[in-house]
């Protein structure tokens, strides 16, 4: 028996975020008009980036704003210092009425770590909360060991202390 899936490109996380797949140019007007993305954050590596996907130079000709953070796939996780960017790249498109791009080749889990971290600075959540809504939003996402560890890294440096001492949330309702 033949198993059938259907996997959307791309999955809105919350008000500023948006996971996916490799943007392809033929979604870029989509993405643009209909999704009012202004911020893209790259997880690949540059050949991962050669045919078919819009560059940065297409994407800051239409005013949207890219950031690379090169992560080889499937054997790396992403550093802290480049999920500490990710995040506030992202952070500055809050209240802003405009999204962020996030993607990685396949949107499943170099992406998905970013995401995360993202979601645990702005919502105080847990690694495990955190995974629980993006697994809830984009159900094949794939996290291993390492991106694991990662989370809980960037919890305990960044999110653990706000957390203990009780301080609100800086911006926005939950996604859930």
């Amino acid at each position: 028996m033949e198993r059938v899936s259907t996997r959307r490109w791309y999955d809105r996380i919350d008000d500023t975020v948006i996971l996916g797949a490799l943007p392809f140019r033929s979604i870029t007007p989509k993405l643009l008009e209909e999704e009012n993305v202004r911020g893209v954050v790259s997880m690949n590596e540059d050949f991962e980036l050669r045919y078919w996907v819009t560059s940065k130079e297409e994407w800051e000709k239409c005013g949207v704003k890219f950031l690379q953070l090169s992560t080889t796939d499937i054997f790396e996780t992403p550093c802290q210092e480049k999920l500490q960017r990710g995040v506030q790249f992202i952070q500055s498109f809050e209240g802003t009425g405009h999204s962020v791009y996030v993607h990685c080749k396949a949107g499943r889990t170099r992406s998905a770590t970013l995401v995360g971290c993202y979601l645990m600075q702005r919502y105080q959540w847990t690694p495990q909360k955190t995974v629980d809504l993006l697994r809830q939003k984009r159900p094949h996402i794939l996290l291993h060991y390492a991106q694991w560890e990662a989370l809980h890294t960037y919890f305990n440096k960044n999110v653990a202390a706000a957390l203990e001492s009780g301080d609100p949330p800086v911006i926005g309702s939950s996604p859930g």
